[in-house]
């Protein structure tokens, strides 16, 4: 102890380390105790929990032993055998996976939750230290043989292998996903904007009304969950109860259909079926309004109609093979035709009425004169209500009546012929000639006549081809118009 006093005296502007630790000693020790303190309370909590925890597993376990001692899952758990069992279904839908129209079968994939009472999974809780519920697989208890009706599946009905959570009361909540693939009635006459009802029939297999009666939660599935689809649109999915009864059997059987209500969302249809079928429709009453010399009035038509066949094929392979043929469009207030088969029929009519009007405009001189009702109804007021005029001749100018040529006053300062010649052989000559110029004159006329009457059957052409191509340009347009305000 001497040397290390002495050498704290040796150095005096610095304080002793002994003196340090008796000025912190009081406090040092009062931290260490409370740290000492926590230590031990922590320790004393972990080492009880592990002893709690394997006091409720016990507790579980003795609980399962005693529920499952005598009980078996091949009966229904009712106290009374004339007693029926009441089921709960409620039906979440998750998604619309896929609508086979053409097989007439929907795709779901829902989630399922059934409650019922077993009369033989009770319990007191204060006996089995407050544990009021326990999670045990589904396929230990006895489970209500309830399935989909209209299944388009071949496979057989199988039950999820998830677990039930029941209660001390014994009611027991079974909550299990499945995918259905259900029959459905597909009406497109309305197609793309048809509205589909499809439903989804569950029911006991073998239970009769009396053993087990079904009831829905509430008036309709939920669509909380629901996963939007880029088809079809679900505007609702009501419940409702039934009690039939078949030729088999005479107790009655309930059941609950969850009513699905489907509308096409129609904008992919119109942009990839209805537009181009649109444009199509307006083309082809153009083929009224090109020249008959083109050569090409024709081929437009047969053209047209091509391209609505290869757009009603390609509808064709998605829509399925009923009595319903598939429609484009159909008003609510009027009864309209169908709109590809009307178009087509105006296709074809037009292309029917080009090729007359092409004999029309190409009949010969040997043609007869146009009738006197044709000329008078459609050369005249029609032709004139058209603006359909002579070549020359402008919209609403009159043709001046033609005049005969007034004869040409002979020539006074003309000589006279050199040569005298005598009166019987002058006769000869005056009568050859005046038939020479009878003659070129009966040509000249019948020429002017038959080019007249090949000019009438050419304006008559271009009258009809005015005429129709205002009517079905407007049916055309009425029609698309139609169909555009239905897809809006």
């Amino acid at each position: 102890m001497l040397p290390s006093v002495g050498s704290q005296d040796s150095h005096p502007g610095t304080r002793p380390k002994s003196c340090c630790r008796r000025s912190m000693g009081p406090r040092s020790h009062h931290f260490s105790l409370v740290f000492s303190v926590s230590s031990l309370g922590l320790l004393f909590l972990f080492s009880l929990f592990p002893e709690c925890l394997g006091a409720e597993g016990k507790l579980a376990h003795k609980l399962f032993r005693d529920l499952f001692a005598n009980y078996t899952s091949a009966l229904r758990p009712v106290a009374d055998t004339d007693q029926a069992l009441n089921v709960t279904l409620e039906v979440t839908l998750s998604q619309i996976i896929d609508m086979d129209e053409r097989n007439q079968v929907l795709t779901l994939y829902l989630w399922i939750r059934q409650e019922w009472t077993d009369a033989y999974l009770r319990w007191d809780p204060d006996a089995y230290g407050g544990l009021d519920a326990i999670r045990i697989p589904s396929s230990l208890v006895w489970r209500p043989d309830i399935v989909l009706y209209n299944k388009a599946d071949a496979q057989p009905p199988a039950s999820a292998s998830t677990n039930v959570v029941l209660r001390h009361d014994g009611d027991v909540r079974w909550d299990a996903p499945a995918i259905t693939r259900s029959s459905c009635r597909v009406d497109v006459s309305a197609f793309p904007f048809d509205a589909q009802r499809c439903g989804l029939t569950f029911g006991s297999w073998t239970h009769g009304g009396h053993q087990l009666d079904v009831r829905p939660r509430g008036t309709a599935a939920s669509l909380a969950d629901f996963v939007e689809n880029v088809e079809w649109r679900v505007l609702g999915m009501p419940a409702r109860r039934r009690v039939l009864t078949y030729g088999c059997c005479s107790e009655p059987y309930p059941d609950v259909t969850f009513t699905l209500l489907l509308r096409r969302r129609a904008a992919a249809y119109v942009c990839n079926l209805l537009l181009p079928c649109v444009l199509i429709s307006l083309l082809a009453p153009l083929a009224f309004h090109l020249p008959a010399d083109s050569g090409e009035k024709v081929s437009l038509g047969v053209t047209v109609l091509l391209a609505l066949t290869v757009f009603q094929l390609l509808l064709a392979e998605s829509m399925p093979p009923a009595e319903s043929v598939p429609l484009i469009e159909r008003h609510h207030d009027t009864s309209m035709r169908y709109y590809y088969m009307a178009t087509m029929t105006m296709v074809t009519f037009s292309t029917a009425l080009t090729i007359l009007i092409m004999n029309l405009h190409y009949c010969g001189p040997s043609a007869r004169p146009v009738p006197a009702w044709a000329r008078a109804l459609l050369l005249g007021r029609l032709a004139r209500g058209l603006c359909v005029r002579e070549r020359g001749e402008a919209c609403g100018q009159s043709r001046p009546p033609e005049s005969p040529p007034s004869p040409q006053p002979p020539d006074r300062g003309a000589r006279p012929p050199a040569v005298p010649c005598r009166e019987p052989q002058c006769l000869c000559h005056q009568e050859a000639l005046l038939r020479h110029v009878s003659t070129i004159a009966d040509t000249f006329h019948s020429h002017r006549a038959a080019q007249r009457r090949h000019e009438d059957w050419k304006r008559l052409a271009r009258v009809m081809d005015r005429f129709f191509l205002g009517i079905f340009f407007s049916m055309a347009l009425v029609m698309s118009l139609l169909v555009l305000v239905q897809a809006l």
